[in-house]
């Protein structure tokens, strides 16, 4: 920020502002971190896993107001007055830009390896890894280091621009540019925390593996409704409505449910609240299920087809 008051540059002061931006959001996301490993309580029985969409919601804020509004604003204003924004003090900015290329792109390097052991682990790639994956922080950080390389090599296209030309308007273009890649971000990041906050299922690979380990259990005859929702990066709920077999008495039941559960827990360790509601379905209730079934499989296929 002080080198770009010093030097007078528009796009030093939009890459500064997106600096500001990127220092709070770490403040939110340590905040995240700390706060959602607490144990559930009387108050909140599934956890405080949510704590991370939270703050990466403020995050999302963050970005749009602190980095994109000012960015834009900056650009918006010289491209107004371009009589009063004479840049001086090249070497300052190249300088400051410089050393920021070389500390963000290091922390992309960080984030991005991240990533990829993630979606190693996932069985997936980098791109679909950045789509479905649960854990919030280190998508964020990723989108903030992608960014903030991107808005310097803006900056540093719109300074160099102003001095080979003597046209301020490429420096208004070059904040402009990162107002509105930083507003792009914020509005990715907000949205996939919205959805999280709201109650967003868990990836339909993971249902499907869920329900082929109930369907598959001798004495459940049908699965007629399967409910998941994300409680945080790493714990899910499963809800499931099943209907047994016939011939099966109140022990049989009670023996079924808890080996169904356990075999759930054990396979499938992400879903850490398993409910089974034990119902009678009629002809009805089974074919919705297939359907439901048929859905699932097919949104599964599309997945990987995306991922593929």
């Amino acid at each position: 920020m002080a080198g770009g008051l010093v030097a007078a540059s528009p796009a030093l002061l939009a890459e500064a502002a997106h600096s500001v931006a990127d220092s709070l959001n770490e403040v939110f996301l340590l905040a995240s971190l700390r706060r959602s490993r607490r144990r559930p309580d009387a108050r909140h029985p599934f956890g405080y896993g949510k704590e991370r969409f939270f703050w990466s919601m403020l995050a999302a804020v963050g970005i749009f107001v602190t980095g994109g509004c000012f960015s834009f604003y900056q650009g918006l204003h010289t491209l107004l007055h371009p009589e009063g924004e004479e840049t001086g003090g090249y070497l300052v900015v190249y300088l400051v830009l410089v050393v920021s290329l070389l500390a963000e792109g290091g922390s992309l390097l960080k984030a991005t390896l991240e990533i990829r052991g993630q979606a190693r682990r996932a069985g997936r790639g980098l791109a679909a890894q950045l789509r479905h994956g649960s854990d919030p922080t280190v998508r964020t950080v990723f989108a903030e280091d992608a960014a903030a390389v991107l808005g310097v090599l803006l900056a540093l296209a719109g300074a160099g621009l102003h001095r080979a030309t003597g046209h301020p308007a490429w420096e208004a273009a070059a904040a402009l540019a990162i107002g509105v890649l930083l507003m792009y971000v914020a509005h990715r990041l907000g949205r996939d925390a919205k959805d999280r906050l709201i109650g967003e299922a868990v990836d339909p690979a993971l249902q499907q593996r869920a329900l082929d380990l109930l369907t598959d259990r001798p004495g459940i005859d049908t699965v007629t409704r399967l409910l998941t929702m994300r409680l945080g990066p790493d714990s899910a709920l499963l809800a499931a409505r099943v209907d047994l077999a016939d011939g099966l008495d109140s022990a049989g039941v009670e023996e079924l449910c808890v080996a169904a559960k356990r075999r759930i827990r054990s396979e499938l360790p992400e879903f850490d609240q398993v409910f089974l509601d034990i119902t009678a379905a009629d002809e009805q209730e089974r074919d919705r299920a297939a359907r439901r079934r048929r859905d699932l499989r097919e949104a599964v296929e599309r997945q990987r087809a995306a991922e593929g």
